[in-house]
């Protein structure tokens, strides 16, 4: 333990500089890691790593190849999603635009370490989710209407979480983890930064080749301030705030062993309460389903194949155009019906749903092993149609024909080292 922490720290440093784009179910990364990330991102009931026990269920510490001794995890998530969109308006046709966010480098590292025989102590730093697009230089809708939107959006949230695990007797485990967030959010106006603060809570059983898991997450909201002037079609001049809250969140996971140390496999449900929170229920974000399912093959005690499958419903909402819609209450501020789709849909395009992953694990040593994983996100594209309010140079206002087009998919390669001492 006291080896590693050095090394743990100096990493937080690099972690904290890291930032998620365009992430895959809704914001959030399907899981952390290349061992969880190359299984569908599974791991509530029986995570491989430090990194995905933390992540996935703080009670999982007290369950795993880490134990009885120490484990430190380094992993680099290289994240490259492909996003366009298409704008229609009076006078304008923005064609097919791709957007120029389109390459991130995430970093994630963990640890576990005994306290005592049925105490263990957990901590992960990870980006955790972020979207974003840059259109800049692609297109800005014409600023003398009320629906000008320059299409620049950047979201990160890096996590930081300490956890406890206690073995409760030998086939049942609990564990708890403090969440510790810090999110930046940039609308084209600057960067504005935050910190919230939650909780997530877990627990495993298990039973001869079986393995079950339960955790949940509660809400955890940053304030951003200043960050966009969402009324300036009514007169104002000044930089509105915008809360934004990670959801609650319940998960549950199964896996069997039915050759011990040969075949894992294990599947999880999540349900994220996208509806309820803070700034994705203000966008019209729905409820999420998340369904995954992985597989760990070991042909040789030194080699791991991994496979795996991730499904989670679109949660943003796709509504009908209607120039005769009033103005969208967004947080005390009211939004011009066709600027807020805009944002809504071209600037935070989270839409695709069903990821492929694959992965390779090594042991290096006794001590090291490496992994590599690749995950992709199949293209989804979404469409609204139909009118909006626009100036008819009589001094009123006229409804025309309007369209917006955005689709998203999304490619990753994943990679670690893990020390166990």
């Amino acid at each position: 333990m006291k080896r590693a922490l050095p090394v743990l720290f100096a990493l937080l440093f690099l972690v904290s500089l890291s930032g998620v784009s365009s992430a895959t179910n809704g914001d959030n990364l399907i899981s952390i890691g290349p061992v969880s990330r190359a299984m569908g991102g599974v791991g509530i009931a029986s995570p491989q790593d430090s990194i995905s026990a933390v992540f996935s269920n703080p009670a999982a510490m007290c369950f795993g190849p880490y134990c009885p001794g120490s484990g430190f995890d380094f992993s680099g998530t290289i994240f490259m999603p492909t996003a366009h969109t298409r704008i229609t308006m009076p006078g304008l046709d923005t064609g097919t635009q791709r957007s120029n966010s389109d390459i991130f480098i995430i970093p994630a590292i963990g640890i576990s370490s005994p306290i005592s025989p049925n105490l263990r102590f957990g901590l992960a730093a990870y980006g955790v989710s972020g979207l974003g697009v840059d259109y800049r230089d692609k297109f800005d809708l014409d600023p003398s209407t009320p629906g000008n939107q320059a299409v620049y959006t950047n979201l990160q949230v890096m996590k930081f979480a300490p956890n406890l695990a206690y073995l409760v007797n030998p086939n049942f485990s609990i564990g708890a983890a403090i969440h510790v967030n810090y999110g930046a959010l940039d609308l084209e106006h600057g960067t504005s930064s935050g910190f919230g603060i939650g909780a997530q809570l877990g627990a495993i059983y298990k039973t001869g080749p079986f393995q079950f898991g339960a955790t949940y997450v509660s809400p955890q909201q940053i304030k951003h301030k200043r960050v966009a002037n969402f009324d300036a079609a009514f007169g104002s001049t000044t930089l509105d705030d915008l809360k934004l809250e990670s959801p609650q969140t319940v998960g549950l996971g199964v896996s069997v062993e039915p050759t011990p140390g040969k075949l894992l496999i294990e599947t999880n449900v999540k349900w994220v309460n996208w509806a309820d929170a803070t700034g994705y229920k203000d966008f019209g974000w729905k409820n999420q389903w998340v369904w995954a399912l992985g597989v760990q093959y070991r042909p040789d005690p030194k080699i791991a194949l991994r496979a795996g499958v991730n499904y989670a419903n679109n949660p943003v909402k796709i509504n009908a155009l209607d120039a005769s819609t009033p103005p969208v209450d967004v947080q005390g501020k009211l939004v011009p019906p066709f600027q807020y789709e805009v944002l809504r849909v071209a600037g935070f395009p989270a839409v695709v749903q069903t990821h492929a992953t694959v992965g390779l694990g090594y042991q290096l040593t006794r001590s090291v092993s490496l992994d590599l994983g690749f995950t992709h996100a199949f293209k989804k594209t979404v469409r609204e149609t139909g009118t909006a309010a626009f100036p008819d140079g009589k001094g009123g206002f006229a409804a025309v024909p309007v369209s917006i087009e955005a689709d998203l998919q999304e490619n990753s390669i994943d990679f670690g080292i893990t020390w166990r001492f």
